[in-house]
């Protein structure tokens, strides 16, 4: 842990529309995968030290038994003291359990809009209908605010039915552009184009944990936490002991790692070079 400054972490429990939120109190564990398109994001979370009438209340809630059908929705925050809590995940709790005794742990999973696969909804619009007016009503069936940054276009007689969160697919299919979930906020942008406003420089004095490597697709590094790197964004790299790693990528792959009183505190980011 940096004692200069220190870690912020808090996950969030929504049932029936009410947040409880449990801080730094509490043993807490996040790891998570983000991804640049329509595939969901997921996250898994552990909870120590909560009493034990807290614990069943949660799985009590959260169980896909329960009759109570509204959404429960987890949210995962980070930070540090110097800039705040940021928004790291937010999904549908999908499924909740206790460890085995005799330390007892929460363990929770979610998914990126899991809740929205049950809506079943028929959409349509005739004639021609630009890119940006469609994401639109995506957003809107989806709850979701709109970062729209792709070359708009008009589409032809667009139809859709099934499950409101593969609107998100059909987004992906109208060609050279990436769609996807980010939390709140649905973004559609030019493929292998990172968003704008959105870079994070990276290297050894800012936070970067070891070499970055080299993959197939372009690069794959681990580093510090931040409030700046965003899943679509610009990734820029110097690296000494990899020179050839050095370069301009945009971000199609972000893991996290973070526990409020463990080591781990870090972003895997997964990113396409930029030429």
């Amino acid at each position: 842990m940096n004692e200069i400054d220190p870690r912020l972490m808090r996950i969030g429990i929504e049932v029936d529309g009410r947040i409880k939120y449990y801080d730094e109190q509490f043993s807490l564990k996040a790891t998570g995968t983000k991804y640049a398109n329509p595939n969901q994001n997921d996250c898994d979370v552990t909870i120590a030290n909560l009493k034990k009438e807290t614990r069943d209340a949660i799985i009590t809630e959260t169980s896909p038994f329960n009759g109570n059908r509204t959404r429960k929705r987890l949210i995962v925050e980070a930070g540090r003291k110097s800039y705040g809590l940021s928004q790291i995940f937010v999904g549908d709790i999908i499924k909740s359990s206790p460890s085995q005794p005799p330390d007892i742990t929460l363990s929770i999973k979610a998914l990126t809009g899991d809740y929205l696969k049950g809506n079943v909804l028929a959409r349509s619009k005739g004639g021609k209908t630009s890119l940006k007016n469609i994401s639109q009503g995506v957003a809107s069936d989806l709850g979701l605010s709109l970062d729209f940054q792709a070359q708009d276009k008009q589409l032809s007689n667009y139809t859709f039915t099934g499950g409101a969160l593969k609107q998100v697919d059909k987004l992906s299919d109208s060609g050279l552009v990436n769609a996807y979930v980010d939390d709140g906020t649905l973004v559609v942008k030019d493929m292998n184009v990172p968003l704008t406003g959105r870079t994070r420089i990276l290297n050894l004095a800012t936070g970067m944990i070891g070499i970055p490597e080299i993959t197939e697709h372009g690069i794959k590094v681990k580093f510090l936490l931040d409030n700046k790197t965003t899943l679509g964004g610009a990734l820029v790299i110097t690296s000494e002991l990899n020179p050839a790693a050095n370069g301009t990528y945009a971000i199609y792959k972000l893991g996290f790692e973070i526990c409020s009183r463990d080591t781990p505190w870090y972003y895997i980011a997964e990113g396409k070079r930029l030429n």
